[in-house]
């Protein structure tokens, strides 16, 4: 016998089942594998795998069971910012638009999805302290538009470093590193930091920063941006606020004609907000309460002396020391003889509260009333 005929019995003797354990040897059995691969997916269904491959027309994905999903050239063009940061190996979630196209693929549509992972990675940025890069838009009030894989983003102008921080046009167009302050998807809020990039400050830094911080401790900072609400300083890495209520005991009316970016200033804590990372800050209260003891050094009825600080329809405010103003309401003052602003004026004390921290004025009369002569 032939080798040849040796070989022709042997395979005739195989048995079949030894064959159909490895490889489909019919139709049927072909098609049922492949049912386990495209067939198996439905229109609208979600699905996961990672890229095989990416071009500027398409993006492969090994969906699994065989299986690979193709996002065509339309679709990359709705969400080419998120589709340019795809590399071979990443894994991606996805939409089934069509089960099958010509070629057996599933069409696939990443917009829906790309959206919900584009936010999961900035929460996870977030707590991960990673470095981001983004792109400078346009300048908003208050500080810097941004773009991050098609969703918009804010720095605000006291998170820009340096120069950026007084004119932040100069960052239009450009590439930035920033990190994550705060990523809210339900109000579609993304807050940045440029200066927290620069200084690698991560959350597991800040966190072990404000561990450190306690109430009513005093720190020295750097005014790092100013306000019409108040200024911004810096700690250590860490952003603190001076309300416009706590620059000064007197009133402020405008906080950039008493500080400018880059004054050093010596501040008390007021909280630490851990949430935020963020501290609440005083200036005015390092120095003594002009109010403590108001009583004792302003007994009613004596006299002060004052100058005219500001007008209101109700009346005119009057500042007897930095700190504390007493009011001569408009029922006190002779219509069209109301003191201007700047001009000195002797009062009396009629009545303080000390709780509201409020003066009530007369003007001392410059002459004897009639009846008196």
């Amino acid at each position: 016998m032939s080798k040849k005929q040796n070989k022709k019995e042997e395979i005739k003797d195989t048995p079949k089942t030894s064959i159909s354990t490895h490889e489909p040897v019919t139709m049927d059995e072909l098609l049922k594998t492949y049912k386990g691969g495209v067939f198996s997916v439905k229109k609208g269904e979600t699905v996961s795998g990672a890229v095989v491959s990416v071009s500027p027309r398409e993006v492969l994905v090994d969906i699994g069971k065989k299986s690979f999903g193709v996002v065509a050239e339309w679709e990359l063009d709705q969400v080419k910012e998120y589709a340019a940061a795809l590399k071979i190996g990443d894994r991606i979630i996805a939409q089934v638009v069509n089960p099958e196209n010509d070629v057996g693929y599933a069409v696939l549509s990443l917009r829906k999805a790309s959206h919900e992972q584009r936010w999961v990675k900035l929460t996870s940025a977030k707590e991960s302290g990673e470095d981001l890069t983004v792109n400078g838009l346009e300048v908003a009030k208050g500080g810097l538009l941004v773009d991050w894989q098609g969703l918009r983003g804010f720095i605000p102008a006291t998170q820009l470093e340096g120069e950026y921080a007084a004119n932040p046009s100069i960052l239009s167009g450009r590439s930035i590193k920033v990190k994550v302050l705060e990523v809210d998807k339900a109000v579609n809020r993304l807050v940045l930091s440029q200066k927290a990039s620069v200084l690698g400050v991560t959350p597991t830094l800040q966190r072990e920063k404000l561990e450190k911080i306690k109430t009513q401790d005093e720190l020295k900072g750097t005014v790092s941006g100013v306000a019409s609400f108040g200024i911004f300083v810096d700690v250590e890495g860490l952003e603190g606020l001076v309300h416009i209520s706590e620059i000064a005991w007197e009133k402020v009316d405008n906080p950039s004609t008493m500080y400018k970016v880059g004054d050093k200033v010596d501040v008390m804590v007021l909280e630490v907000n851990q949430n935020e990372g963020k501290l609440n800050l005083s200036i005015k209260r390092l120095t003594p309460d002009p109010w403590k003891n108001i009583l004792d050094k302003y007994p009613v009825d004596s006299t002060v002396s004052g100058k005219v600080v500001r007008t209101a329809p109700y009346g005119v405010f009057v500042s007897i020391e930095p700190g504390i103003e007493g009011l001569l309401h408009v029922s006190k003052l002779t219509p069209g003889e109301e003191p201007k602003i700047s001009e000195s004026v002797n009062c009396t004390i009629e009545h303080i509260d000390a709780v509201k921290r409020k003066i009530s004025l007369t003007l001392v009369p410059t002459e004897k009333p009639v009846m008196y002569r």
